[in-house]
């Protein structure tokens, strides 16, 4: 583990990966690519990019990374995902395809493409009052759609209609939007500030 600055690994699989790593440069964190079950070890918080959900899955299996993770992710660490990366974190999928799995831990159902094709794809502002008092300027490309929530997971943010785009349980923090691509970094400090306070529990 990292020591009294906090090391964050980004899940480096498939998908917008190189994006993340941008915003955590812009925010001043030390951060990794995490391939293997070695890389995750080293990381103190994890974020799992947006991509293509069902190859993730896969590649997580192919490469070994499946049960390490899901043995991070209950062990506490913190983790961040963004689209494919909420897909991958909910415990359920309501349109799922066939032998898909996820890593689980946020008690949500979870609607993969939502929101329709990469052309029906938009931008808005969100209000997310518990992360940032300035509005989240959001990408929705082919995002899913939190269907619904557990007792114990907290709405961060909705669209004007109601639907849910962004919930927290715990450490997990999962986004059907894309910040990175937006360049908005509001979700990724509060999820830096998970990270700090999750070390700091650690070594108090």
């Amino acid at each position: 583990m990292a020591g009294s600055s906090p090391l964050i690994g980004v899940l480096a699989l498939q998908g917008d990966v190189r994006e993340h790593e941008l915003v955590l440069d812009a925010l001043g964190v030390a951060h990794v690519a995490v391939r293997t079950p070695a890389e995750l070890a080293e990381v103190d918080g994890l974020i799992i990019p947006g991509g293509e959900s069902t190859v993730i899955d896969k590649l997580t299996r192919i490469f070994g990374m499946r049960e390490p993770l899901r043995a991070r992710i209950a062990a506490g660490m913190p983790v961040f995902g963004t689209c494919a990366g909420l897909i991958m974190l909910s415990n359920r999928l309501s349109d799922a395809t066939h032998d898909q799995q996820t890593l689980g831990g946020l008690d949500v159902t979870v609607r993969r493409n939502a929101f329709g094709s990469q052309v029906e794809s938009f931008e808005t502002t969100l209000h997310a009052p518990d992360v940032t008092d300035d509005g989240v300027a959001a990408s929705f490309i082919r995002a899913p759609l939190v269907e619904e929530v557990g007792p114990d997971v907290r709405v961060l943010a909705t669209l004007d209609d109601g639907r849910i785009v962004a919930v927290q349980q715990g450490n997990i923090l999962g986004i059907s939007f894309h910040p990175e691509i937006s360049g908005d970094l509001a979700f990724h400090n509060y999820f830096v500030g998970l990270v700090a306070d999750a070390v700091s529990s650690v070594h108090a």
